[in-house]
């Protein structure tokens, strides 16, 4: 995945083109750590830009990955939800943008929730769920990851899990830590199986 490079940013989903490659959309809250895990499964540090200030990524943006220049799948950056500075109306179209995203992006493989697990999932988080389970049930694949694990005690870590595993619906759920490197090539591995079912 450190091949991973800018391919394109868009508002609106009619101005984003099939590119006919298996993608992979990172969700969640705007404060989840969702850019800063995409560089770190990339080993890039500006590839998403990581904002101190959440509600900050506005648009669809994609990354392509692949071997020798040649991309085979690509990373797809949604804008994070519940950021409570955003005004109103922003928030709604960006929700129903990536409610559209997700029901209707015919090359979308899976889809990587980001969550802090000392917050729990929100009703923004069960929203997205109810969104996406209708394709999670006809094999869209789907990960949970519990962000800034290092912060949580063995036995905060294992709570976190089983509750998590209960409301992922069938999803796969790890640990995750950018600071500490944890669960980060579990979950590159996992991303990779996803966009290359053909393979091994």
């Amino acid at each position: 995945m450190h091949t991973a490079h800018f391919l394109l940013s868009s508002p609106r989903l009619d101005t984003l083109p099939p590119l006919g490659l298996p993608e992979i959309a990172f969700v969640g809250r705007s404060n989840a750590g969702k850019s800063t895990a995409i560089n770190t499964l990339t080993q890039q540090k500006r590839l998403a830009f990581a904002s101190k200030t959440p509600g900050r990524t506005q648009h669809i943006n994609l990354f392509g990955v692949g071997k020798g220049q040649v991309d085979d799948a690509v990373l797809a950056d949604l804008p994070g939800y519940g950021y409570a500075a955003v005004p109103r109306e922003a928030k709604l179209r960006w929700q129903r943008v990536m409610g559209n995203y997700l029901m209707t992006r015919e090359q979308l493989s899976g889809v990587v929730l980001m969550c802090d697990p000392r917050l729990g999932m929100t009703e923004l988080d069960e929203v997205l769920l109810e969104v996406i389970r209708p394709r999670v049930e006809q094999g869209l694949n789907f990960l949970v990851l519990l962000t800034k694990a290092d912060k949580l005690t063995r036995a905060e870590a294992n709570k976190a899990l089983s509750i998590a595993r209960l409301q992922a619906g069938g999803g796969e759920v790890r640990l995750f830590s950018a600071l500490k490197k944890q669960g980060v090539d579990e979950a590159a591995e996992i991303i990779w199986r996803w966009t290359h079912p053909d393979v091994g």
